[in-house]
């Protein structure tokens, strides 16, 4: 287990899940974490359970929700607020719906959440985060960005043809052409950016569905890896010295995977970048830039 002792460390999702089974692991080496949560009960009761399990007082809870693009940016200016560095930006953060919704900003919430969101988030951090450097990004994507070839950009919310195990892979392939983009966006700097598939992982991901949240998700987890399990290479890609400097790769139970070749494709790479920008820019004047 890697020493994290004076380094800092943001993560979104981090009260349940992938999420919290990280920030645990995170804590336990040392790092001083800012959590990221929707729920600000639920995010009290997370951060005094890590900080007596851990014995790790220096983790402190950031309230926001990411289905909305101003409270991303107010995540963002909160955590820019305190003057510390950045480190490490674990976006792990995800929603799987069952049925077709659209977030705050008038996006499908899979796309907005999943992607949009970290998108906007990553690059508001990213002037700390240079000069926090050497520092590591890593995205939660998923190994079901195989099951979709392509990028729907002509119809990013899914007005037709909503499947939702489509539009969640759909979601995960922009992860990784994000994180492809971003890796040779920042290829000259000392910040790695990688993507992770955790496998097929029982967390409350898609709970919030009725029927299904309520009775195939806990049933799910009987047949799934622990969140636990699922989290080794989350945190392997935030902690490990083997992968110093190895950045724009994707990585599954702690080794390198390559995923399919439409999720590292430079072309439709760099037109989910631009697409993504226009999107938020289209709801939102930042305060910051956007590359």
């Amino acid at each position: 287990m890697g020493n994290l002792t004076n380094k800092i460390a943001l993560i979104t999702g981090a009260t349940s899940g992938i999420g919290l089974a990280s920030a645990k692991a995170l804590a336990k080496m040392g790092a001083e974490l800012y959590l990221v949560g929707r729920n600000s009960q639920k995010g009290k009761k997370t951060l005094q359970n890590i900080k007596s399990e851990t014995g790790n007082q220096n983790i402190h809870l950031i309230v926001g929700n990411l289905s909305s693009l101003m409270e991303v940016i107010k995540i963002a200016q909160t955590f820019l607020s305190h003057k510390k560095p950045l480190h490490i930006l674990l976006n792990n953060a995800g929603v799987y719906n069952t049925t077709r919704k659209l977030s705050i900003d008038g996006y499908e919430e899979m796309f907005a959440v999943n992607h949009l969101s970290h998108f906007l988030l990553t690059n508001l951090l990213l002037e700390r985060i240079k000069s926090s450097s050497p520092a590591r990004i890593i995205n939660v994507a998923s190994g079901a960005h195989m099951l979709i070839k392509n990028i729907n950009f002509d119809d990013l919310s899914f007005e037709n043809g909503f499947k939702s195990l489509k539009v969640y892979s759909h979601s995960k392939l922009a992860n990784i052409l994000f994180t492809y983009e971003l890796a040779k966006a920042l290829k000259s700097s000392d910040i790695t950016v990688n993507s992770v598939d955790p496998g097929e992982v029982g967390t409350n991901l898609g709970s919030q569905n009725g029927l299904f949240g309520k009775i195939i998700s806990p049933l799910m987890k009987l047949f799934l890896q622990s969140p636990e399990k699922g989290a080794k290479t989350s945190i392997y890609l935030c902690s490990s010295s083997e992968v110093e400097g190895i950045s724009g790769k994707n990585f599954r139970n702690c080794k390198e995977k390559q995923p399919k070749p439409w999720a590292t494709n430079e072309e439709t790479a760099k037109k989910v970048w631009d697409i993504s920008k226009r999107l938020i820019q289209s709801k939102i004047k930042t305060p910051y830039n956007i590359v």
